[in-house]
């Protein structure tokens, strides 16, 4: 029963991958186009920035099939850390095309275009259902992976930017300061990079294998302290397979006379604690009083 919903959640995350990327594909050609006809920088930028969405959902979609793919002996945990760099690659990427935008609407304020603002209101507002519809799309997921939070969060910052491209067109209608065009644009890509900065830092320390986020060792290791028999925990690495699986090694320093059905019990009740932490995958190592290493990390 269990796996026959895991197998309807997949599909179901895949049909709305190819869902996403085929709506907002068809904005981007249609915003493009637009953006040459009536030279509108807003329009040009925001579709630039929509088609590194359309990079994004496909990455994502590649990253989510090949997390799927069983480990073997070569990759013993499979293909699962893609999804990390694929996260990491979007927000680089994002980056690099923000700041283009950035140094053409500079240009563009020095020398402002003419632009017809009711073309601009119009796509701009096609661009808000679809940015929309797409975030809502992948918004019963954003708590589970960091691929899908993206997603999520560029395309709820791209419907708020469409808003904002239409305000700019509504008032170059109606005041003709052709300026906005290219002051939008800046704003477009401000508003953008401030929501991706988080995107980019918890990417990279995921992909170095830094604690992942919502994750607090010291807690860890004062739960573990609290299960009776247990005298001490060291030694402790915690770090990401996946944007979706954390991983946990620990050494438990135990008394001596204990059975081995009350070492069970404890590991039992390690891997609880660690539940409460987003960590489902741990090795646990046990060390007594006799031992001899003594070296502590934590």
């Amino acid at each position: 029963m269990s796996d026959h919903h895991h197998t309807n959640e997949i599909t179901d995350l895949n049909t709305r991958f190819v869902a996403g990327i085929l709506l907002n594909l068809g904005f981007v050609i249609v915003e493009g186009v637009s953006g040459f006809y009536y030279n509108s920088l807003a329009l040009l930028s925001d579709a630039g920035h929509n088609l590194s969405d359309v990079a994004s959902l496909l990455l994502a979609l590649l990253a989510f099939k090949l997390a799927k793919i069983k480990p073997n002996y070569k990759f013993t945990y499979g293909y699962k850390k893609t999804t990390v760099l694929v996260a990491l690659l979007n927000a680089v990427i994002l980056f690099l095309a923000m700041g283009g935008i950035i140094r053409e609407s500079f240009e563009r304020l020095q020398t402002p275009a003419v632009t017809s603002g009711n073309p601009i209101v119009i796509v701009a507002s096609i661009g808000i259902i679809i940015n929309a519809l797409t975030a809502w799309l992948f918004a019963k997921n954003i708590e589970n992976d960091l691929n899908i939070r993206s997603v999520y969060l560029n395309m709820l910052a791209d419907t708020l930017v469409s808003c904002g491209v239409v305000i700019a067109g509504l008032l170059m209608i109606y005041t003709g300061w052709y300026w906005l065009d290219a002051f939008i644009s800046i704003l477009i890509a401000i508003v953008i990079l401030i929501s991706s900065f988080n995107l980019l830092k918890s990417s990279f320390h995921l992909s170095i294998d830094a604690v992942p986020e919502g994750i607090d060792i010291k807690q860890i290791k004062e739960e573990i302290e609290k299960i009776d028999e247990v005298l001490q925990v060291h030694h402790i690495h915690v770090w990401a397979i996946s944007t979706t699986l954390n991983a946990f090694t620990g050494h438990i320093k135990i008394h001596n006379k204990l059975e081995w059905e009350e070492i069970m019990r404890i590991k039992k009740s390690i891997r609880h604690a660690l539940s409460h932490q987003n960590i489902h995958h741990s090795t646990i190592e046990f060390d007594t009083e006799e031992d001899s290493d003594k070296d502590e990390n934590y």
